[in-house]
């Protein structure tokens, strides 16, 4: 609207300089005619010039206002309207010509058939040589006397106006068709390209990939917001794996405890089992184990030799052999599945493991076992029954040199994890090693992998069963052909006995006489 309101002006103000030049040309072409009073000359002249195109008309008013030459020939010795929209724009309701001062001398109005029209008035000035003429009979008081008014047509303005403004308009259009598309273009790979990658990052996040990363093309809000979703999800990721960490160790602990549970109700149900069958079975073994000495006994006093007598011997030694393994067993169980009243004290644990390698050095030298204890220089005391302890040392020693009949290494080493608070005892040998399959069966009650048939199976079930007690741990690694490795944990401060075993405790007795 601007731009064609500024031709608009642009197109009058090249018209009003067209129109006053024409005035001017007009006023001094006739100026040599209006000297000598030549009306038919002065006439003819204007008539000439108001036909060249765009021209409507060329008038000259007298000082009264009455036309004295039109090239409309109608209108001459008309008196005009000073008040019609030809004149009002220099004339006032009691202004007469002679006063005209206004120097915008043109003006704009429509005629009856709507052409819109130009006038541009020259006054035509008293000047000295024409009131000093012979011919004139103006006095040199009377300023002006006339008015030279041009009519311009505007119709061709017009159209050309008309014609600029359509084009304008189209012009404006495809603009603005093309400042939309870039637009649109711009905010789709600016703005709503880069946001729909962040809603998908996020809807992928929400949906637990946290490994997935937005790409940061750029250094804008938009690539500052991708760069912080990035560190978001590392660290939410981070997080994530952390938790899962915390998780799996919170599920192996209640493993753990789950597992300690169920072996304490096993150990609370052996103990029951144990009570019952010692009571039920320890005083009839015991009155067979009895009869059976007594009467090998009387068989000696009597003297009484022969075949017959030599077999009822062999018969009487069998039954006690038998009876005195039955007791061995009885014994044994009871001894896995009770929970004896600990004596729990502050010990050296390298006295405790020097007491048991010296139970064991003089059978390593027989079997050519080669020992070597590394003991920590110093480890703090730890509170535990030192019996106990002393026995499950034992237990794996005897086990390692069992493994080894024909020779090798024993590697006994404690030291102390102060990070955990806790001693760890190790025991390693270079024998057959335990094979795979049955490496997570060792730990389990009368299991045994010896021709002997008096082992029971119950050395690595109690073994464990005391480590558990003083709230430790006891592994084995091995590899067939290279020996087995075993590790014992024990804590500072040994932890109270599990409830279940200590109800097994209360329920299990141990009969008098069970062996002899």
């Amino acid at each position: 609207y601007l731009n064609l309101r500024l031709q608009r002006r642009g197109s009058e103000e090249l018209l009003v300089q067209s129109a006053d030049r024409i005035t001017d040309i007009i006023l001094r072409s006739t100026r040599h005619q209006m000297m000598h009073n030549d009306r038919d000359a002065l006439y003819q002249v204007i008539r000439e010039i108001g036909s060249e195109p765009g021209i409507r008309r060329i008038r000259i008013f007298n000082k009264e206002g009455r036309i004295s030459f039109s090239t409309d020939a109608a209108e001459v010795d008309r008196v005009v309207d000073k008040q019609a929209e030809a004149c009002y724009a220099c004339h006032s309701k009691t202004a007469v010509l002679e006063k005209l001062d206004r120097p915008d001398r043109m003006r704009i109005f429509a005629e009856p058939d709507g052409t819109r029209v130009m006038g541009m008035i020259r006054p035509i000035e008293n000047q000295p040589q024409c009131a000093n003429a012979a011919c004139h009979a103006h006095p040199a008081s009377q300023r002006i006397l006339g008015v030279i008014d041009a009519n311009l047509s505007l119709a061709g303005v017009d159209a050309h106006l008309a014609r600029t403004h359509w084009q304008s308009v189209g012009f404006a259009a495809v603009a603005i068709v093309l400042i939309c598309a870039v637009s649109v273009i711009f905010i789709w790979a600016v703005v709503y390209k880069p946001i729909r990658k962040l809603i998908a990052g996020t809807r992928r996040v929400a949906g637990g990939d946290l490994d997935y990363r937005l790409q940061v093309g750029s250094s804008d809000e938009l690539g500052d917001l991708a760069a912080s979703f990035n560190k978001m999800t590392t660290e939410l990721a981070d997080v994530y794996r952390t938790l899962e960490q915390r998780v799996e160790k919170k599920t192996r602990d209640l493993e753990r405890a789950h597992t300690s549970l169920v072996r304490s109700e096993k150990m609370a149900s052996l103990g029951k089992l144990a009570a019952t069958v010692a009571h039920e079975v320890n005083n009839p073994l015991f009155g067979i184990l009895t009869y059976s000495r007594l009467c090998l006994r009387e068989l000696e006093i009597a003297g009484v030799d022969g075949e017959a007598s030599a077999k009822l011997r062999e018969r009487l030694n069998l039954i006690e052999r038998e009876s005195r393994r039955c007791g061995d067993l009885i014994r044994n169980l009871l001894t896995f599945a009770r929970q004896a009243p600990q004596q729990r004290q502050s010990n050296n644990l390298n006295e405790l493991v020097e007491r048991a390698l010296a139970l064991v050095r003089h059978r390593c030298e027989l079997q050519s076992v080669e020992l070597e204890a590394k003991l920590a220089a110093s480890t703090p005391p730890i509170n535990c029954d030192a019996g106990q302890v002393q026995q499950v040392v034992l237990v794996l020693l005897v086990n390692a040199v069992e493994a080894m009949p024909s020779g090798g290494r024993l590697t006994m080493t404690t030291e102390w994890d102060a990070e955990a608070d806790q001693a760890v005892i190790r025991i390693a040998d270079t024998g057959s090693g335990i094979p795979p399959d049955i490496l997570p069966q060792i730990f389990d009650p009368f299991f045994t992998t010896k021709d002997d048939k008096l082992r029971t199976g119950l050395g690595l079930a109690v073994a464990k069963s005391i480590v558990e007690q003083h709230g430790g741990t006891i592994t084995v690694t091995s590899t067939p052909g290279a020996g087995a490795h075993f590790v014992i944990t024990l804590p500072r401060e040994a932890v109270a006995p599990s409830v279940a075993a200590g109800a097994a405790a209360s329920q299990t007795c141990v009969p008098a006489g069970a062996a002899p």
